[in-house]
């Protein structure tokens, strides 16, 4: 009859109370009459002791010694007040006194990984000659890897994005919508897809959900945003790179001026940055504990530079680039510790790119013909963010497209779109992998794709 109780909520609340726990046996420790275990639930973990008793006799305690690691057991047991603080777990002021333990499932003997070795940090892994866990060991046994208290703070954080995105759109009065990802023609023109086998002929992955929130801006629905998988054919093997991730994607018709867009967009990831930093401290710190990182820094409302600001900047400091050159990699990292020195915020908006950079439906400034009503987002000094006004009268995008060498016929379906009366619009695609990533200070997207797909990695 007793109930099954979360390692988290074991508290000092809990003191010489029976219960019930499921957990995973992270290490055990045998010492004379009695056995101590460590349980583990997700990033969660206790001290349990069996020692010979009224509960434990000689081969209960033995029996527990040799279950291997990462089985799962269930233990009835009491809680109790440690006698010191439990160095190790993260619930420190309690035991657990074991009076029955049962194995649900058992794990083999030898791991791919050790656990342990998984969460060290690198630093001190170098310093004392301990083991660490390189990138490809953990990504070929992910489902270990995944286990580890730092990659469960990792997604449950990421998850909390996906999360806040949705509530804050919501509140601002956006729908949700859902699009295809098997399409006709290229989403956004270019040779980055991938062919899929359709029946009797040929399909690709959807490199973007444009078209179709701009098909839906244009049915009146106003406000759209959508989470979905995003495919990009890029032989692209860099730390932010990946072939498929999740796109947070928004789009929305505005009134007078783009920038009620760029605003709009801005602020909900301030919402999002706000909504981490209340609700998930003991995920930062967790992930803190193994990659220490700098609080992330952003202003409110957020610091807008246009992009000839942003050259003037690199320009300062010994960088020779031209008024319609686009940014590197370099160049980008470099900006941003510019603008964190000079503005103390680790997110900032570049407005007003080069039309020359841009995609083929970006709308021109009509103030300048050189740049374009187009932006990008940063977080610490990278990309998480591109987006534009679109150009929505149809031949005005006709234009443009010949102007980039483009078959009209295989975008003929998206210029249509706007033949039927299409309002003032404008939006951008958000790397869910890329924000988590810079977030929390991370140095590889892969840490933050729990399935990572790159050009030269298609499983687990």
């Amino acid at each position: 009859d007793r109930v099954l109780v979360r390692i988290k909520d074991l508290t000092l609340d809990k003191a010489d109370q029976e219960v019930w726990v499921r957990g995973r046996i992270h290490t055990s420790r045998a010492k004379g009459k009695q056995c101590f275990l460590v349980l583990r639930q997700q990033q969660f973990n206790i001290q349990a002791l069996v020692a010979v008793g009224q509960h434990a006799s000689k081969q209960m305690v033995k029996f527990a010694a040799n279950i291997t690691k990462e089985s799962i057991v269930d233990v009835e047991g009491v809680v109790r007040k440690a006698y010191q603080k439990v160095g190790g777990c993260t619930q420190q002021d309690v035991e657990l006194h074991v009076q029955r333990i049962y194995v649900i499932s058992s794990a083999e003997p030898r791991l791919p990984l050790q656990l342990e070795d998984a969460v060290r940090p690198e630093v001190e892994g170098e310093e004392d000659g301990r083991a660490t866990v390189n990138q490809d060991t953990r990504l070929d046994n992910r489902i270990i890897d995944l286990r580890t208290s730092t990659s469960q703070a990792i997604f449950c954080l990421q998850s909390g994005i996906c999360q806040l995105f949705r509530e804050t759109l919501i509140h601002k009065g956006f729908v949700e919508i859902q699009t295809p990802k098997i399409i006709s023609a290229a989403s956004e023109g270019g040779a980055n897809v991938f062919t899929v086998s359709y029946f009797k002929t040929s399909a690709y992955l959807a490199q973007s959900p444009q078209l179709y929130k701009q098909m839906c801006i244009c049915a009146d629905f106003d406000k759209v945003f959508c989470v979905g998988p995003v495919f990009r054919a890029e032989d692209s093997n860099t730390h932010r790179h990946l072939t498929e991730f999740v796109g947070l994607d928004i789009e929305m018709a505005f009134n007078y001026h783009y920038h009620e867009v760029v605003d709009e967009i801005a602020d909900t990831l301030v919402q999002i940055f706000k909504g981490l930093q209340e609700r998930f401290q003991t995920e930062i710190q967790t992930v803190g504990k193994q990659f220490p990182c700098e609080p992330f820094k952003f202003l409110e409302p957020t610091l807008r530079l246009e992009y000839r600001e942003g050259v003037a900047m690199l320009r300062e400091a010994g960088v020779e680039m031209g008024d319609e050159e686009d940014l590197s990699t370099p160049n980008e990292k470099l900006l941003g510790r510019l603008v964190k020195e000079k503005y103390d915020t680790d997110f900032y908006i570049l407005d007003k790119y080069p039309l020359a950079v841009r995609p083929f439906y970006t709308m021109p400034d009509p103030a300048n013909p050189k740049t374009s009503n187009s932006y990008d987002m940063f977080m610490r000094g990278e990309e998480i963010l591109s987006g534009a006004q679109r150009i929505h009268d149809p031949q005005l995008l006709t234009e443009r497209a010949k102007h980039h060498g483009i078959d009209l016929e295989k975008i003929k379906a998206y210029i249509d779109s706007f033949r039927f009366g299409a309002p003032p619009h404008a939006g951008g695609g958000i790397g869910l992998e890329r924000v988590t990533m810079l977030y929390l200070g991370l140095h590889n997207v892969r840490q933050t794709s729990m399935f990572p797909r790159d050009p030269k990695r298609l499983t687990p």
